[in-house]
């Protein structure tokens, strides 16, 4: 894993979209993560790649350290290498992250229509917090109470394809 620069933005973008096709096509509009524009992502933003081990880009994970928690934005892993334990080594790494900053609380949001998602969170220990209204979409906010340990970023293995 290592945190992405402004040479990655057209990676990552075009991994995100391809990571959100079966979003997009379950809520029938632009899944959140992708309506911000990757300028204001890189800013605001930790983006963190997962590479494999020929430089190919399988994974991104975007994180927003928050005051009290951190804010999981975007977990997305390449359409081909879903399915092998990407998506877990991801949220694995942002629940470190979370940790380094001494926050003990993760949270994220996703489409209520996104069922399958919302129970793979639930059994990496996230619960739903509520379900919110918005005019064009509904949002499930979830939550997960992280233990104290907090692990070593650098020396994660990088995926074969």
């Amino acid at each position: 894993m290592r945190l992405a620069d402004d040479d990655d933005k057209e990676a990552v973008a075009a991994l995100q979209q391809a990571a959100y096709t079966k979003n997009r096509e379950l809520l029938g509009q632009e899944p959140l993560p992708l309506l911000a524009p990757i300028d204001e992502i890189f800013d605001e933003y930790e983006v963190w790649l997962l590479e494999a081990e020929d430089g190919a880009l399988v994974g991104v994970l975007i994180l927003e350290p928050r005051g009290d928690d951190m804010l999981l934005w975007s977990l997305a892993v390449e359409p081909d290498m879903q399915g092998r334990g990407l998506g877990k080594l991801l949220l694995q790494t942002a629940e470190l992250r979370a940790g380094q900053f001494g926050h003990k609380i993760m949270r994220l949001y996703t489409g209520a229509p996104l069922h399958d998602l919302i129970g793979w969170y639930e059994r990496r220990g996230f619960a739903v917090e509520r379900t919110e209204e918005l005019s064009d979409r509904d949002l499930v906010h979830m939550m997960k109470e992280l233990s104290a340990a907090v692990g070593n970023l650098s020396k994660p293995g990088k995926p074969k394809h």
